[in-house]
């Protein structure tokens, strides 16, 4: 067996009396994709927090290539040998892709300084033979255009194609994301953390990353990837590894773990899928949402209808328009042409509190940027729709407040230690738990949820779907929107969206191929 590219042995880590990791164990091999799964709160976060440098262990060991990890102040020391390419971008949205990708090195030394640091390309080579010498940037002002030919070898090196003069704002999130790779690639690294990358990107998306990972690998880029997504693992991964608890659970060779092995070994149960099970909608039951002839830049006459107690599954592409869809109904985007009721009565578009005022709750596609105020606290979150319940003349109850939040916490199972706990010391599923809450307060008519589970870990992804199943058996109009089959599966009827317009229509009980087909534009006759 070749020598470990990353090893964590026996890591622990204390947060006052919090035991975040009490055995991390971790042995990735050079060449590989690696998963590191487990549910939210397992220790995931706080073992690439230590195999990245960004925290010490209180015990145990990380070694680099046989190597002893570097000292925690030694950044450059740490760039060399590992990086991660996080759920959240850090790139800079308003620089362009040269800009971001040589930033921390623009102030290099003179003529004769290191520039680029890390000096080996594919194959090993020196990264001479690859048309990236390690010559800096300038001294004192910005020679541009080396700038811009320099960000061009290196993205040609990798065989990453981004133009390096365009806006990172204006970049797809894959491109932003190969961006990020390029950059630590720039340094030398040559293992990379994924967290989370197919969180925001739809199947076409995300077969085009796993084709750009398998290519990085080929030349010689080991990867660590982090995923709830399991059906992932099995696509792109060599090896697991689960954490549970806060202790490593088992390593193995994927071909070897059964998905249901797997998916045991991370809960600590046996979890089986869940299939749709309540009684169909009956078609005397009022509507609440009706559509008609909805249009805009990326969908075209929409008309459809979701009734009282009725759960709506609107599934597509990135490019189908599906997300700009149910934006539109919850007041995030106004259409160009078309109407909407709530109940009879007219749904104002473009206004996020009309919507609110007319009855729609919303769950948005991104919790980090649309969902949560990470300065708040977990019960200012959660109330932030219902604020002219808890007090009048503008003044907010304090204790009416605190009270109900802690309902809403309880409501939705949401493991905090109460609600002025600030909502950023969340783990991601209890995260969207606050924002489900926050959707949920109002007791809305119609709550639209886009991508309810992204990100989320297989317990807390279980509880957000039964939340979505007793909406509906309350009354509730519920139009979700998601890229996840199991998501969809707990749907009364699934709309197809091709190219903006409403394709197909399957009830429940649907096949996967039969879903799949539809997205994809595939008629099977």
């Amino acid at each position: 067996m070749s020598t470990p590219l990353a090893e964590a042995q026996g890591i622990v880590k204390r947060y006052g009396p919090t035991l975040a990791l009490a055995d991390g164990r971790l042995t990735v091999l050079p060449g590989q994709s690696h998963a590191l799964v487990g549910r939210n709160g397992a220790g995931k976060s706080t073992l690439v927090d230590i195999l990245t440098g960004l925290r010490a262990p209180d015990a145990g060991t990380v070694r680099f290539d046989g190597e002893p990890a570097p000292p925690l102040a030694d950044r450059d020391a740490w760039r060399r040998r590992v990086a991660c390419v996080y759920q959240k971008p850090t790139l800079v949205p308003e620089l362009t892709v040269a800009e971001n990708l040589f930033m921390s090195q623009i102030h290099a030394a003179g003529p004769a300084g290191p520039g680029l640091r890390g000096g080996r390309g594919p194959g090993g080579r020196p990264r001479e033979e690859h048309g990236v010498a390690p010559r800096p940037v300038c001294r004192g002002f910005i020679a541009w255009r080396r700038l811009r030919g320099r960000a061009a070898e290196l993205l040609d090196t990798w065989d990453i194609r981004v133009d390096p003069e365009a806006r990172t704002a204006d970049l797809t999130v894959e491109d932003r994301q190969m961006v990020e790779i390029a950059r630590s690639l720039s340094f030398g690294a040559r293992f990379i953390v994924l967290d989370e990358p197919t969180a925001q990107l739809d199947n076409r998306e995300i077969e085009r990353l796993f084709g750009r990972m398998r290519g990085l690998q080929d030349s010689g880029v080991t990867f660590l990837f982090i995923s709830h997504h399991l059906q992932e693992v099995y696509e792109v991964c060599h090896t697991v590894t689960v954490l549970r608890d806060a202790r490593w659970i088992i390593t193995a060779p994927v071909a070897d773990l059964p998905r249901a092995a797997l998916v045991e070994a991370m809960a600590g149960e046996a979890v089986t899928a869940h299939a749709h099970t309540r009684d169909a909608v009956p078609t005397a039951s009022p509507v609440v949402l009706d559509v008609r002839g909805l249009t805009s830049t990326a969908y075209r006459d929409i008309g459809l209808t979701v009734r009282r107690g009725e759960v709506v599954g609107l599934a597509g592409s990135s490019g189908s328009g599906k997300v700009e869809l149910a934006e539109t109904l919850a007041g995030l985007r106004t259409p160009t042409g078309g109407s909407a009721r709530i109940e009879g009565r007219r749904l104002p578009f473009g206004d996020v509190r009309a919507a609110l005022d007319a009855g729609v709750g919303c769950v948005p596609r991104d919790r980090h940027e649309q969902g949560l105020i990470p300065g708040m606290t977990v019960g200012d979150n959660a109330t932030l729709t219902v604020l002219d319940r808890l007090g009048r003349f503008g003044f907010v109850g304090t204790d009416r407040r605190r009270g109900f939040a802690a309902e809403l916490i309880d409501r939705l199972d949401i493991h905090t230690e109460g609600p002025a706990q600030p909502v950023s010391d969340l783990s991601g599923g209890n995260a969207q738990k606050v924002v489900m809450a926050r959707a949920l307060a109002s007791d809305p008519r119609l709550l639209v949820l886009i991508n309810p589970t992204a990100g989320v870990d297989v317990k807390s992804k279980e509880s957000l779907l039964a939340r979505m199943d007793s909406a509906g058996e309350d009354g509730t109009a519920v139009l979700v929107v998601s890229d996840e089959l199991d998501d969809l599966r707990r749907c009364d009827r699934v709309l197809v969206l091709f190219h903006g317009r409403i394709a197909a229509e399957h009830p429940a009980g649907w096949r996967d191929h039969e879903l799949i087909a539809s997205i994809e534009g595939v008629d099977h006759g």
